[in-house]
């Protein structure tokens, strides 16, 4: 599958055009036969009139794409189900899984900028790029991201693996915080590693990127090697945290993260 992200919409929309929508926070699905399946125009004829704040993502495969809300109280198609978007890795396919996740992004990034940040008034959207614009005041928002880095930190033959308090499952993942103001991303790396478990890195290497949807973050991954001190978890984000070797790994993140890319990148490697 190829995905062309576009914010221009085509004149006509096809019946087989896509629709990821959102119903306070979860993804409107087609459950048919026990897959899932995005819904297609053809598929929200009983709908239409109660999607809101739709935006054009792009193509995918010439499909044109769409992102829209929907208030729970319009659902009452048998074959259509909101359901969590983390729910959905490894029931809905990986390529329609991103473009879900710009759709999060876009429509939270709408609903949190419905207003002027300087003046009030009610923004609009821009039609020759993907912003809102104030028509008092010509203030412009574009779609926020987050950075974050996300960091594989090596000693030896082991790496590096907390758990995050706020997990809901209990799996070990690398280490992750977000960049600050004023904040390169390897001194992001420096400080993240410190203060969550007291220790220092060094050899900070770029690895790669994946955008992250809930809401809004863009991970950035590292790898490093351990530079010195001892374990001290910080207690209030991470409540464990250990060196873990490739024959001894605790149950990690999902395949579709980069954080499980770092750690298999670990395996095949170390």
């Amino acid at each position: 599958m190829s995905f062309i992200p576009d914010f221009k919409p085509p004149p006509i929309e096809p019946a087989t055009a896509l629709w990821f929508i959102y119903d306070g926070g979860q993804l409107l699905v087609k459950i048919r036969n026990e897959t899932c399946t995005i819904p297609e125009t053809r598929d929200l004829k009983e709908y239409q009139s109660a999607l809101f704040h739709k935006q054009y993502l792009g193509t995918l495969d010439s499909h044109p794409c769409y992102a829209a809300e929907i208030a729970d109280d319009k659902l009452k198609g048998a074959n259509l189900e909101s359901i969590d978007l983390r729910a959905l890795f490894g029931k809905l396919d990986e390529n329609l899984i991103w473009i879900a996740g710009r759709a999060n992004q876009l429509v939270n990034w709408n609903q949190t900028h419905q207003f002027c940040g300087g003046c009030g008034q009610l923004t609009e959207f821009k039609t020759d790029e993907r912003a809102k614009i104030c028509p008092q005041c010509d203030l412009t928002n574009y779609p926020r991201l987050s950075p974050a880095v996300i960091v594989a930190v090596l000693k030896n033959d082991h790496i590096l693996l907390g758990r995050n308090k706020r997990f809901k499952l209990p799996f070990y993942s690398v280490l992750a915080g977000f960049v600050e103001p004023g904040e390169t991303l390897e001194g992001c790396v420096e400080r993240e590693i410190r203060e969550e478990v007291g220790i220092t890195v060094k050899n900070i290497h770029y690895f790669g990127s994946q955008p992250w949807p809930f809401p809004n973050s863009l991970m950035i991954a590292f790898t490093a090697d351990y530079g010195g001190g001892n374990i001290r978890i910080d207690g209030s984000e991470i409540i464990d945290a250990a060196w873990f070797g490739k024959d001894n790994l605790p149950q990690i993140p999902p395949r579709i993260s980069i954080a499980r890319q770092l750690i298999e990148w670990f395996i095949q490697n170390h």
